[in-house]
């Protein structure tokens, strides 16, 4: 089961790198398709085939499942699967990464594409498709452009925050299924008011089946990762359900599932519905980025190869797209089936590129899946939730910073009771603001000498370090902007006139300053005149070559002198105050 590790991704804009399987040379070129597969080695089949052998008892339950969840028929899930791993085998860059339907981004679309069209019409089927091509273009695009970064506006308390969100519709969505109650609509407040509006008609017999399934998937998970729990209790219950005729004793049944040839092309496409999906296709192909490059270098660390996470990227979106064009939805890299490949240490692609063989090989039986209880998937899908629901990071972010702890509270509850674009954009908006306010409040750090040494460090750090007279050193360890360049010239006002006695000299350490804009040269410009005024000289020292460059094009670099810039605060107070040699 896809347990939706979104995490915030890691080198996403690295350069271009050569896709290794695990144990290969560095240098090892690849070719442009099925990278993974090049220079096959026959010792590698062993381990492809354990591999792909484990993928499909974990894929069969999980894409089953998750097309549920996403509101389209049960055997879409597969053609997501094997769309979403052939394309991801051709185009992407990483030997273990699994592609296909998935939980985390499931219920995100489904709750989108409801607001149009019924679930399951074949409107909503429609929209879907167009929806997959949509998703899959962006991700492509952002993987050819690099442009990867985008990802990073998740910080890690939004995620957490979003993902509980996402465990909460998934959980509330199910709990119709799991209790054998009525199918229930709208937002989840509503849906919550009807479950509890219909407690009274609970089945006893659909309840212990979805329990029970719980907790042989919860069992094997705790014994062993690789155990087919979801398997186990897929096929269990269905003999069940046949064997005792439980259909007649109120258990609902997956029913008789539709299982030709997948309907290829785009239907119902125009200006309307284009619009109508392009900014949940906005946030789906968000989280898709996130969760893919958080993926893929995940396990290439963990396994020691190079991915080319651009190229995943492209691959991922492949999928998406050539899961939209056969009448599935959009596919995401997975982070539980990845690390089932891994864990039965699958080589390359093989091993997936083998579980679609056996998947197709298995649509033509699709019909046995009439008596699966949806009980059972309901027990499957609310598993995954408790897995996307990381009350423990929660704590952890509590413990850490109550601003940020806020900050995945309201994205847990916008993304819960209003919406995931909601969700995503409330919480985001926040984190920016309260960014903006930390970055545009910071402080001046009054510097001072070690004694013996020429190392100049803030006050509040070194107990040992001292202000030399005559002198006052500071330190702006960010870039001067909009943002903050009146409270720069407001903070270093407030140093000079708490100085011990009138400085002479005022040096600007610029080590962390890195950039500053327009309005920043403007308050420096100021700061400048008022130095000038009380006749203080000024100097900057360790400027990069951008900040000199920045200070060249408003002319501050000729009004200041080439020769009061300086390589480090020392080389400046000695060449510019004679009463400050160190002792």
């Amino acid at each position: 089961m896809d347990d939706g590790g979104v995490q915030r991704p890691r080198g996403v804009d690295s350069p271009a790198s050569t896709s290794t399987a695990a144990g290969r040379p560095r240098g090892w070129r690849v070719l442009p398709l099925f990278s993974s597969l090049h220079g096959y080695q026959r010792a590698w089949a062993s381990a492809d085939l354990l591999a792909g052998l484990t993928l499909l008892v974990i894929a069969v339950p999980e894409q089953l499942a998750t097309s549920r969840l996403a509101g389209m028929p049960p055997i879409t899930g597969f053609y997501a699967f094997a769309a979403g791993t052939v394309a991801f085998a051709m185009l992407g860059s990483s030997p273990q990464m699994s592609v296909g339907a998935d939980s985390t981004i499931a219920p995100l679309f489904a709750v989108g594409i409801a607001r149009f069209a019924t679930a399951g019409s074949p409107h909503y089927i429609d929209l879907v498709g167009i929806l997959a091509l949509m998703v899959g273009a962006i991700v492509a695009i952002i993987g050819i452009l690099r442009l990867g970064w985008i990802a990073e506006f998740l910080s890690a308390p939004i995620i957490v925050g979003f993902m509980c969100g996402i465990g909460v519709i998934i959980v509330v969505h199910q709990l119709p299924d799991l209790l054998g109650l009525p199918a229930a609509g709208g937002s989840t407040l509503n849906r919550i008011s009807d479950v509890v509006s219909h407690l009274g008609s609970i089945s006893a017999t659909t309840l212990a089946i979805g329990a029970v399934v719980f907790a042989i998937v919860l069992g094997a998970e705790r014994i062993d990762r690789r155990l087919p729990g979801a398997l186990v209790g897929l096929v269990g219950s269905t003999i069940i359900v046949a064997a005792f005729s439980l259909r007649s004793h109120g258990v609902e049944v997956l029913g008789t599932v539709a299982h030709g040839a997948p309907r290829f092309g785009v239907f119902d496409l125009s200006f309307s519905t284009l619009s109508q999906v392009a900014p949940l296709a906005g946030v789906v192909a968000l989280v898709i980025v996130s969760q893919s490059a958080a993926t893929t270098r995940g396990f290439a660390d963990q396994g020691r190869y190079e991915v080319d996470v651009g190229r995943d990227f492209v691959g991922v979106g492949a999928g998406s797209i050539a899961a939209g064009l056969v009448g599935a939805f959009p596919v995401n890299a997975s982070p539980a089936r990845t690390a089932a490949i891994a864990s039965a240490s699958g080589r390359t692609q093989a091993a997936g590129l083998g579980a679609v063989v056996a998947v197709i090989a298995l649509i033509p039986a699709a019909g046995l899946l009439k008596d699966v209880p949806l009980a059972t998937l309901a027990a499957v899908l609310i598993y995954v939730a408790t897995r996307i629901f990381r009350l423990h990071d929660l704590r952890a972010i509590a413990r850490f910073n109550l601003i940020e702890f806020g900050l995945a509270v309201i994205t847990l509850l916008t993304v819960a009771l209003l919406g995931v674009e909601q969700g995503i954009g409330v919480a985001v908006g926040l984190a920016i603001l309260d960014r903006t306010r930390i970055t545009g409040r910071p402080h001046l750090h009054i510097l001072g000498r070690i004694p013996g040494s020429t190392s100049w460090v803030p006050l509040h750090i070194e107990p040992r370090a001292a202000q030399v007279p005559s002198v006052l050193a500071v330190l702006f360890a960010t870039p001067l902007w909009y943002a903050n360049a009146v409270h720069f010239r407001s903070e270093l006002r407030n140093a000079l006139a708490r100085a011990s006695s009138p400085p002479r000299l005022v040096v600007l350490d610029a080590i962390g300053m890195g950039d500053i804009d327009f309005t920043g040269s403007r308050a420096l410009g100021e700061a400048l005149d008022v130095l000038d005024a009380e006749g203080i000289d000024f100097a900057i020292a360790r400027a990069s070559n951008g900040v000199r460059d920045e200070l060249r094009r408003t002319g501050l670099d000729s009004r200041i002198g080439a020769d009061h810039f300086f390589a480090s605060v020392d080389a400046a107070v000695s060449s510019l105050d004679a009463g400050a040699a160190r002792p």
